[in-house]
C-alpha cells in the first residue's frame, strides 16, 4: 500500500482512534464483578452487565474490529482477502487504501478531496483524531516521501 502511494504521489495520513476498544458493541451478554469503589453495599453480590466493551475484555478487540469494518463495508470499502486488515475502496477513479492497526490507521487516497471526504466520514463515526501526513508507523518512519526503517538501538 505504501509503496504504491509513494510511486503515484498519493497523500498518505495518519488517523488514531480514540480509546477504540471502548467504541465496540459486544455481540454477546457479558458480566462482571462490581469495579472497585462503586460496589452496592445493599447488593454485595448483583454484577454489572455490560453494554459496551472494556479495555482488559477478552472480546474488546473483535468488538472493535467488527464496528470498523462493518462501518467500511457501509461505506463500500471491501476487505482485501490478502490482509484482513487492508480495506479497499474503488468506485471509477477514486481509489482508497486503508490500513488498520488497532488504534492506527493509515490511509492513502488518489486525490487529497477523497481523503479528507473519507477522513470526514470516519470522524463523523468514530471519535478519533487525524494526525497528518504520516511520519511514524510501527518500526517505520517517513521522511520526504522516503520510508526509513528504525530499529530501538537507531536506524538499520
Amino acid at each position: 500500500m505504501l509503496s504504491l502511494a509513494l510511486s503515484r504521489s498519493w497523500p498518505i495520513h495518519q488517523l488514531d482512534v480514540n480509546n477504540a476498544f471502548l467504541q465496540g458493541n459486544l455481540s454477546l451478554t457479558v458480566y462482571c464483578v462490581q469495579p472497585s469503589g462503586f460496589e452496592d453495599s445493599a447488593h454485595p453480590d448483583y454484577v454489572c452487565k455490560l453494554n459496551r466493551s472494556l479495555y482488559g475484555l477478552k472480546q474488546a478487540p473483535r468488538a472493535w474490529f467488527s464496528r470498523f469494518a462493518s462501518h467500511l463495508l457501509q461505506l463500500g470499502f471491501v476487505e482485501a482477502k490478502s490482509d484482513t486488515s487492508l480495506f479497499i475502496y474503488n468506485h471509477g477513479d477514486d481509489v482508497v487504501y486503508l490500513l488498520l492497526y488497532v488504534d492506527d490507521i493509515v490511509l492513502t487516497a488518489s486525490s487529497t478531496g477523497l481523503l479528507r471526504r473519507t477522513i470526514t466520514a470516519l470522524q463523523q463515526e468514530f471519535s478519533m483524531k487525524d494526525l497528518g501526513p504520516l511520519h511514524h508507523f510501527l518500526a517505520c518512519r517517513f521522511s520526504n516521501k522516503t520510508l526509513v526503517f528504525f530499529s530501538p538501538s537507531g536506524s538499520i
